[in-house]
């Protein structure tokens, strides 16, 4: 699409744009809640005052010769504005710090605009406004923030996005261009110093990547608001085989392991956006439509081996997105180097449609990816349900060692006992005393934790550990005060108004303790009418899961014939069964109704 016709506004008083966006900035710097942090107040009048110092200096040296201003407006800049303002305000409506942080992304616009057009004036006699830095911004801002007392660092990002798209250039096909994408290139740089120093804690970076999750359909909506630019710009190929790869990675990897790469998704949702709207500058990607595949087959390997390198190393891993992107930048070249080798020309996907106008391709990728799309929410592989979410799955997968699954499950409840599980609090304090994962010497503080949530067992822990090192911790199932936050796969807390819903959840996610209350409250009519038959179900399922006084429920149920035909014998056997599992009240009840019965156990 071609730019809308540019014109011309001459003289000194283009410097009139710099200095309305140097005051729009300081007015910023007045808002309320900007003006009652210290961090955030200083950070913001610095940056102006910068600014205006740097409007005055250039004034002072190039006032002979005049500052011009050159309208411009790119679809591809406003477009991906558009794209970039969607996932923004959806995602804000779940989690709140979004849309308090809309002061503070107005400011680092004011000031892109402002910085943008200082440093091409320092190199040439015109400014080229447009939409350009929207983008730039709204991408910073999709994957890192920086925290208030570290806000100015955050105008440093923009400053160095604008200063490596203005001074890092080469020659493409001829004609000059920036090498590096100006939102990935400060991301990818921040992240290495933030990586090398033992910084991350400066940053909003974590609670993105997981907040990202929290829309209903996000994955719906990413790929959805991709279309536009795919259909314009031909970037399809490069989101589909980026997405593929990791997916087909993953699938390898959970069919050689029996875990989950990512955790809880084949291909994570901030992964997913980097996907879409991170690497997929068309003018910083290669020309070639088999360089395009390429170079997104790399970006999905990219995220694997990174994810591993920083997981082993004890780094966040949510960096693994931003860190390939200027490498693959670097690299564009050299790609359609390979892409257009005669050895590799059969697999030009190009040749197939050689005699079609673009538009017509980019719709037949589209379509393809747009297939490809569908069987993989279809099979779960994208989208809001995975099993990787449950605890269960990690609490199996530990129990025989699959690889980092006790770490995982570590991580999944150290976020779980930080929201106000008192349950996972002594679960991972108990997987830390076992010396299953790494942080092992943290277990006190995680059973203290427990204590102060409620937990009995959590409780219990501290007091035995601190006067026997050595004594082994309790373990407690979880009950309903922890289901709400357990049961939450990123979409939202639970409704906490019955309990009943909550077993259910819990029952259906294979919390054996949760079927076995689901069957309590149906059996004694606890918020519900009295159902012994679900009662008997949801029994049978927790005692086949291993909960004891299931079984000796189950047991109780149909020596007494309650709710089922009376079966001593069979209850006898449930009896037996519930005390090999180490319930000791059922072994005095078996032992006892044995020798009044004189009946033996059968053989169910």
């Amino acid at each position: 699409m071609k730019a809308i016709a540019p014109s011309l506004v001459a003289s000194s008083r283009g410097l009139l744009l710099p200095l309305s966006f140097t005051a729009i900035l300081g007015a910023l710097a007045l808002v309320p809640s900007t003006r009652q942090n210290p961090g955030l107040f200083g950070a913001i009048a610095g940056a102006a005052a910068v600014l205006l110092a740097g409007t005055a200096l250039l004034w002072l040296r190039f006032r002979t010769r005049g500052f011009f201003v050159e309208r411009s407006f790119r679809a591809q800049h406003y477009l991906q504005a558009s794209m970039q303002a969607t996932v923004l305000a959806y995602w804000g409506w779940y989690w709140r710090p979004v849309y308090e942080a809309i002061p503070l992304i107005a400011a680092q616009l004011a000031f892109a605009y402002a910085f943008e057009a200082l440093l091409v004036w320092s190199r040439r006699d015109t400014y080229t406004a447009g939409f350009g830095p929207l983008p730039v911004v709204f991408s910073i801002n999709l994957f890192l923030w920086f925290k208030p007392e570290w806000f100015y660092l955050q105008f440093c990002m923009i400053a160095l996005g604008f200063a490596a798209k203005e001074l890092i250039r080469w020659d493409k096909d001829g004609r000059p261009g920036h090498i590096f994408n100006p939102s990935s290139f400060p991301l990818a740089v921040f992240s290495i110093a933030l990586i090398l120093t033992g910084t991350t804690s400066w940053t909003w970076g974590q609670d993105i990547a997981r907040t990202q999750f929290n829309p209903p359909n996000i994955y719906v909506l990413l790929f959805l608001i991709g279309l536009p630019g795919q259909f314009l710009f031909g970037v399809t190929t490069m989101t589909m085989s980026a997405v593929l790869t990791t997916y087909l990675f993953g699938l390898a990897y959970f069919a050689f392991t029996g875990v989950y790469y990512f955790v809880d998704s084949y291909v994570p949702v901030a992964v997913f956006l980097g996907m879409h709207l991170l690497f997929t500058d068309p003018s910083t990607s290669p020309r070639t439509e088999l360089g395009r595949i390429i170079f997104g087959m790399l970006y999905g390997l990219g995220n694997v081996l990174l994810y591993a390198l920083l997981r082993d190393g004890g780094i966040p891993a949510f960096y693994d997105k931003l860190l390939p992107v200027p490498i693959l930048n670097l690299s564009i070249k050299a790609i359609d180097r390979v892409a257009q080798s005669p050895w590799l020309s059969g697999l030009n996907p190009a040749r197939l449609g050689a005699s079609w106008p673009p538009r017509r391709r980019h719709l037949a990728y589209i379509s393809a990816w747009t297939a490809a799309f569908i069987v993989l929410s279809a099979v779960d592989g994208l989208g809001d349900h995975h099993p990787g979410h449950k605890v269960t799955f990690w609490q199996a997968a530990c129990l025989r060692d699959a690889p980092n699954a006790c770490e995982n499950l570590s991580s999944i409840l150290d976020t779980y006992c930080a929201d106000g599980s008192s349950w996972a609090c002594n679960e991972v304090g108990a997987l830390r005393w076992h010396r299953r994962v790494k942080r092992s010497d943290q277990f006190l503080d995680d059973f203290a934790r427990a204590c102060s949530l409620g937990s009995t067992a959590g409780c219990q822990n501290v007091t035995s550990l601190r006067n026997a090192p050595d004594s082994k911790p309790i373990q407690a199932p979880p009950d309903v005060r922890d289901y709400p936050v357990i049961l939450r796969t990123g979409k939202g807390a639970l409704p906490e108004r019955s309990p009943i819903p909550l077993l259910t959840r819990a029952c259906d996610d294979g919390w054996m303790s949760g079927c076995r209350s689901l069957a309590v409250a149906y059996l004694q009519g606890q918020e519900v009418p009295r159902e012994p038959a679900r009662a008997l179900v949801a029994f049978d399922r927790a005692c086949s899961g291993g909960i004891g006084s299931a079984c000796s429920d189950l047991g109780l149920m149909h020596f007494n014939g309650d709710g089922v035909p009376q079966d001593k014998r069979k209850g006898l056997d449930y009896l037996k069964r519930a005390c090999d599992m180490g319930l000791a009240p059922a072994c005095g009840w078996y032992a006892e109704t044995q020798r009044k019965e004189g009946l033996a156990p059968g053989r169910h």
